[in-house]
């Protein structure tokens, strides 16, 4: 039986800021219960403008893979992002996504989509059953911090004060701006004493410095099968293999994207990052040396390598950009490049082209998904400092956060 709705003036009100998957997460929580006044708070005209943008490739909801593995990739936050993803992880969000009458699949690489592929007939039911369950939107409104224990907001009609008996904050991290991302709140929330980590890009593409010439030649052209290697500076090595896109100033793309914490961290430390290429992942080192040194009779070298290798187009401009003439002309030296073709990544793109951001709100400073400074305020989703890859795993993080935080806010409220 569902538990009848107290009248609207007895009940404690929750303001959330922010319209993203981790907001809507916890109103959704927070409305089920029927005894909280749930109002959600936008900047832009409308909300889940970056969830919307992420699905125009294909909606990617979450990941099949085997739940222990799952959880490792949230790297060195994985044991605090654990007890969300224990009680809303990739199965339930399935079951969320099935129980708003979209269908999904699993993809060859085991990344979740609905059946269409899109974003926005998911997004369009969720709001119709929030809207349902009585959560109050309220578009243009945008968070300027507080009066005393009012939130501030800036609207198209001037300022307002808002009273709540809580507060989520769900206001995402420091990637695409135009779609309300902006990180403007971190200031807000150092200058109360909370502890904030910088943003930095997350899931980011890198500049290289290419010379003009092969820049001209090769921009926004995709080099697939290939993998990529990262060393750290304790001897640890990481290879992923995949595809990515050179661009007029580096690279980018899901392979990119893979290595993308570990070597900007890199470039903080030590200036620059050397990533090594395998152009030819499918083919062992000492294959690769017999066709290289094979009898050419009068064919060039560069024709040679396309005949017995395969390598031509951007791969060849690769070898002829990172080597010099005389490393090229030497058999072994182009052997061991054509398997470890060593790249010097100089600096990550800004944080507004990145698919999402680290740092934020320190764990340190919670207690649970409660700020320890600021009483009755909560936060969830990006601010948070966690980072995740791109295959469903932000995505679900963000929607387990919103469920702790709204579980959080009910039991604290129900206490007070």
């Amino acid at each position: 039986m569902m538990t009848p709705a107290l009248p609207e003036v007895s009940r404690p009100r929750v303001a959330i800021v922010g319209g993203g998957p981790a907001g809507l997460m916890a109103a959704e929580t927070l409305s089920r219960a029927a005894v909280f006044d749930v109002h959600l708070y936008d900047a832009m005209p409308s909300v889940g403008r970056k969830f919307l943008l992420a699905g125009r490739g294909g909606m990617n909801i979450t990941h099949a893979e085997p739940y222990e593995q799952f959880v490792t990739r949230y790297g060195a936050r994985a044991a605090a992002l654990r007890p969300m993803l224990d009680a809303f992880g990739p199965d339930a969000v399935r079951a969320w996504v099935h129980g708003l009458g979209i269908e999904t699949f699993v993809g060859s690489s085991g990344r979740v989509f609905p059946t269409e592929m899109k974003a926005a007939p998911l997004l369009r039911a969720w709001l119709h059953r929030l809207r349902e369950a009585g959560v109050h939107f309220h578009q243009r409104h945008r968070w300027t911090g507080w009066s005393h224990d009012a939130l501030r907001f800036a609207t198209p009609a001037g300022e307002l004060l808002v009273q709540a008996d809580a507060t989520i904050l769900a206001l995402g991290g420091g990637s695409w701006a135009r779609l309300g991302s902006d990180g403007a709140w971190l200031p807000l929330l150092a200058e109360r004493g909370i502890g904030v980590a910088p943003l930095r890009p997350s899931n980011c593409g890198f500049d290289v410095g290419w010379s003009p010439l092969f820049a001209e030649r090769h921009a926004g052209q995709p080099l697939t099968t290939v993998a990529a290697t990262w060393t750290d500076g304790a001897g640890r090595r990481v290879r992923k293999q995949g595809q990515f896109v050179v661009t007029a100033t580096g690279v980018e793309g899901s392979l990119i994207y893979a290595l993308s914490a570990p070597v900007r961290d890199g470039i903080a430390a030590h200036g620059s990052a050397i990533v090594e290429l395998d152009l030819l992942p499918d083919l062992p080192a000492g294959r690769v040396l017999a066709e290289v040194t094979r009898p050419r009779g009068s064919r060039s070298l560069s024709s040679h390598l396309q005949g017995r290798l395969g390598i031509k187009g951007v791969k060849a401009g690769l070898l002829h950009e990172c080597l010099s003439r005389e490393q090229f002309a030497d058999a072994a030296t182009l052997a061991r490049a054509l398997k470890a073709l060593p790249l010097t990544l100089r600096a990550p793109r800004p944080i507004d082209e990145a698919i999402s951001s680290a740092g934020g709100v320190a764990f340190e400073a919670l207690e649970g998904t409660m700020v320890r400074a600021l009483p009755g305020v909560f936060v969830a989703g990006e601010m948070v400092d966690w980072e995740a890859p791109t295959g469903g795993y932000l995505l679900t993080a963000c929607l387990a956060s919103g469920v702790a935080v709204g579980a959080d806010v009910a039991a604290w409220l129900t206490r007070s």
